[in-house]
């Protein structure tokens, strides 16, 4: 049986200062996602591990 559409979105992961970003999945429905998130993922540009945000998607 297929689940309810719409607990999944797609986000992009941003990193402000170079421009790189990653997109990933966030949980609406979760408690643990509220608000925005952050992770320290590599950034090739820099060739090192900095933080990304989540930032808006242009559609």
């Amino acid at each position: 049986m297929a689940s309810k559409k719409g607990a999944v979105e797609v986000i992009k992961l941003e990193n402000k200062e170079t421009g790189y970003f990653y997109t990933t999945q966030k949980n609406t429905k979760s408690e643990n996602t509220k608000g925005k998130m952050k992770f320290r993922k590599y950034d090739p540009k820099l060739r090192k591990h900095v933080v990304f945000t989540e930032g808006k998607m242009s559609h």
